[in-house]
């Protein structure tokens, strides 16, 4: 369960009056017993079984919120040598100290009294809990914004336009804060590298990695006009490669698809563990581009590479995240590749923000949106 996974990581001092509330509210338990027997139970033996009632509830609600719930048999197992050790701790006091049944009157009224007292710091104690992670949700609601903010000025919907080509690229998270990046840096030359990259999984951490790769591949692109054109994907890919083992935890990695669009109108493209490419063709005819590369940042290769590809005039390019292709129904199955190419065919000549709008909406209409959604569109004059 999510919520006692979550807790396991919180600390003691958060979690303390929780504890110390459900101790209360079930002491109330051993008090109450003292009322069906008239108040007649000696007051040490009252409470000590109000202790132990208190205790009980404590080992449940430490079972439930730090350990696993599958020790709920254990310990409700174990209930029956506590309370044997009860019955005998409170025959030997009974026995040892000559307690004497009280009063009934007196009995009735000290149980009375000790319940409102510990109803009362049962619900304060709640109350102070509750506050509590109140603070710690605004807080972290707060930093989320901030983390939402800080992404929407590192990705930011592009649109780029050449005498040769037309780019639009977004990226919608599930999330307030997403680990997709779709991204274009145009050249003096006026050449173009357009990429979209996918960190695995999605959150804060996806989303600070994403801003490392961001970083990361301005920094690499750095020197782009004096790389050979073919040259220019492999080796950003190998670079970024180089660079995100020492900056991120093991187990994530992050997937690429990117273009090196030339002024002249050739294309260069390289994918790393991407979902493919779909190149729709104004004849109607539609490939899917896909490329067979180790993700980045997850091993240690170095033999990245790029294809060439050709595009007449009205052509389409379209790369999109995995969280559109595997966006599932109630009957689990996937949006896909086919789906997405009948949806491109039906606005193919409509511009690429709404051709993009088209996309989403095919998407969320066909199932409830549940990691990073993020395309990147380029289209030939």
């Amino acid at each position: 369960m999510a919520w006692s996974q979550f807790y396991k990581s919180v600390p003691f001092s958060r979690v303390w009056p929780f504890y110390a509330a459900a101790f209360c509210l079930f002491a109330v338990t051993g008090i109450f017993s003292d009322i069906f027997n008239l108040g007649r139970t000696p007051y040490v033996i009252t409470i000590l079984n109000a202790i132990f009632s208190g205790f009980t509830a404590v080992m449940y609600v430490h079972v439930g919120m730090r350990l696993n719930p599958r020790l709920f048999i254990h310990v409700t197992l174990l209930q029956i040598p506590i309370w044997l050790g009860f019955s005998v701790i409170a025959w030997f006091l009974a026995s040892y100290f000559h307690l004497q049944p009280v009063p009934t009157a007196s009995g009735i009224r000290f149980a009375g009294v000790v319940m409102l007292l510990l109803v009362i710091a049962s619900y304060s104690l709640f109350i102070r809990f509750i506050r509590g992670e109140g603070r710690e949700s605004f807080r972290i609601s707060n930093e989320l914004e901030l983390a939402h903010g800080i992404q929407k000025t590192l990705v930011p919907p592009i649109s780029l336009h050449t005498p040769q080509f037309e780019l639009y690229g977004r990226s919608d998270p599930s999330e307030k804060v997403g680990g997709d990046l779709v991204d274009a840096l145009q050249f003096e030359d006026g050449s173009i590298v357009a990429y979209l990259a996918d960190i695995a999984g999605h959150g804060l951490q996806a989303g600070i990695l994403m801003g490392m790769v961001k970083t990361a591949t301005h920094t690499a692109l750095l020197d782009v006009c004096s790389i050979e054109p073919r040259a220019v994907l492999p080796s950003l890919m190998e670079r970024l490669n180089r660079v995100l083992p020492g900056v991120k935890e093991p187990q994530m990695y992050a997937t690429f698809a990117g273009f090196r669009l030339n002024p002249d109108g050739g294309v260069f493209y390289a994918l790393a563990a991407h979902p493919p490419i779909l190149h729709y063709r104004m004849n109607a005819r539609t490939e899917y581009i896909s490329v067979e590369q180790f993700p980045l940042g997850l091993l240690p290769v170095s033999d990245y590479f790029a294809d060439a590809t050709t595009m007449a005039s009205g052509d389409l390019l379209i790369a999109v995240t995995d969280g559109i292709l595997e966006a599932s129904n109630e009957s689990d199955d996937e949006f896909g590749l086919d789906r997405l190419q009948e949806v491109i065919a039906n606005h193919a000549t409509d511009s690429l923000p709404a051709l993009a709008d088209a996309i989403l909406n095919a998407v969320r209409a066909f199932g409830k949106q549940i990691d990073d959604q993020t395309l990147l569109l380029i289209r030939r004059f």
